[in-house]
C-alpha cells in the first residue's frame, strides 16, 4: 500500500513539474512578444503569434499596427506582471496585470496553444481595464 502512495504522489509530482515548465514557457513567449514591442520591432513581436493570428494579419507590420492601435497598453506600458494561469490540454491561458503608460491598470488574458513542434504561441489577448466587468 506504501508503494502505491508513494508512486502516486510520484506521477502527480511530476505532472505538476510539467505543467510548471508549460507555464514558465508560455510566460517565456509572452515575456518576449512584450519585449518585442518595447524595441518597436514587428518581425520579433509577429514571431510569436499563433498561425490563426497570422492569418488575420498577413504580415508583421500589420499585425504590428494592430498591436498599436487596439492594445495601447499592451505596447506601451509602465509595468508588466504576471496573474494567475490555467492549463487544459496543450492550451494556457496566462493573466497579465498592466499599468499603462498613463497610469491606469488592465487586465490582458492572454491564451497560448501548444504547437506540433512542442513550442507555444499566443493564440488571443483579451484586455479590460481593472475593475471593469466582463
Amino acid at each position: 500500500m506504501r508503494v502505491l502512495f508513494v508512486l502516486i504522489f510520484a506521477l502527480l509530482g511530476s505532472v505538476s513539474a510539467r505543467a510548471a515548465d508549460d507555464v514558465a514557457a508560455a510566460q517565456g513567449v509572452i515575456r518576449a512578444q512584450e519585449q518585442a514591442f518595447v524595441r518597436d520591432d514587428a518581425s520579433a513581436a509577429y514571431s510569436h503569434a499563433a498561425p490563426a493570428i497570422r492569418e488575420i494579419f498577413p504580415a508583421p507590420d500589420i499585425f504590428m499596427s494592430m498591436v498599436q492601435s487596439g492594445y495601447a497598453p499592451v505596447y506601451r506600458h509602465k509595468s508588466f506582471e504576471f496573474g494567475e494561469s490555467k492549463i487544459e490540454g496543450g492550451r494556457i491561458a496566462q493573466r497579465v496585470h498592466i499599468i499603462d503608460a498613463n497610469g491606469e491598470a488592465w487586465e490582458a488574458l492572454y491564451t497560448l496553444e501548444q504547437q506540433p513542434d512542442g513550442s507555444y504561441k499566443i493564440t488571443g489577448c483579451t484586455l479590460l481595464k481593472a475593475g471593469q466587468a466582463v
